[in-house]
């Protein structure tokens, strides 16, 4: 067998989580930007010390827009620019890499593996740096949740998530992604990153809901290696917001 090579962003994601245990990324929907407001955001969110952007959406958007979006993004910072597709629509060449992932409790076959092997051969074609990653939907689920066809893991039954997680660990995914849902009320809770994190030796992501300083802080010290915020970006007051997320990450660092 083939030993697995690690790409470039990849190797820039551990090497940071390493350093500095929980890193943070900024999510961007490209349907809701323009791409000089996508350029903004992501300025002001790299001013503010996020690691990476991640460009992505629940719902779908041209591939004309999601390319002017990403070449305005990777024009105004350096740091790594990663798709996060909704399906085979979201993929683009311009990017640096791709969350390659698999909806580990969606109900529709074609979110585990189908629009996988749609997307592969074009991951490939535009060189994209593939990032294996097990995706798992939590509580209310928001839009992704309806369109993935989720079975929502409860917030109540971490001991689930962690099952979820360890499987697509053990199936080679090199990532383990919890979401809570754009917008949810209620993000991931401690308890259920705290049980995800002891089952798991990948990094975990987590996202959706978190708003505060209070909230990245609580998820950074149950063991999330990064935080990923989308809806605080889409308003006035970026760096200030983004800025606030990574202080509560800094407390937990500190």
């Amino acid at each position: 067998m083939r030993d697995v090579v690690m790409g470039r962003v990849e190797k820039y994601l551990l090497e940071k989580i390493a350093a500095e245990k929980t890193i943070h990324m900024t999510l961007i929907d490209p349907e809701e930007v323009t791409p000089p407001q996508a350029s903004r955001i992501a300025s002001k969110a790299k001013s503010s010390e996020t690691s990476a952007i991640m460009i992505g959406g629940s719902t779908f958007v041209s591939p004309k827009h999601l390319d002017s979006v990403i070449k305005a993004v990777k024009h105004t910072v350096k740091i790594p620019v990663i798709l996060f597709p909704n399906n085979v629509t979201g993929i683009s060449r311009y990017a640096d890499a791709i969350w390659f992932m698999s909806l580990l409790n969606s109900a529709d076959p074609y979110f585990l593996m189908g629009a996988q092997v749609l997307g592969a051969p074009l991951v490939k074609k535009c060189r994209l740096e593939p990032l294996p990653l097990g995706y798992v939907i939590v509580g209310e689920g928001g839009t992704v949740g309806v369109i993935g066809k989720a079975v929502p893991i409860p917030h109540d039954k971490p001991e689930l998530a962690a099952a979820h997680a360890l499987a697509g660990q053990y199936l080679g995914m090199r990532f383990i992604y919890l979401e809570a849902g754009s917008g949810a009320r209620k993000p991931v809770s401690p308890e259920m990153i705290q049980a995800v994190k002891h089952y798991i030796d990948v990094p975990l992501i987590v996202g959706g809901g978190i708003k505060t300083r209070e909230q990245a802080l609580a998820a950074a010290s149950a063991g999330a290696d990064i935080i990923v915020t989308g809806n605080l970006v889409e308003s006035s007051g970026v760096r200030q917001k983004v800025s606030e997320i990574i202080q509560g990450i800094r407390r937990f660092r500190s």
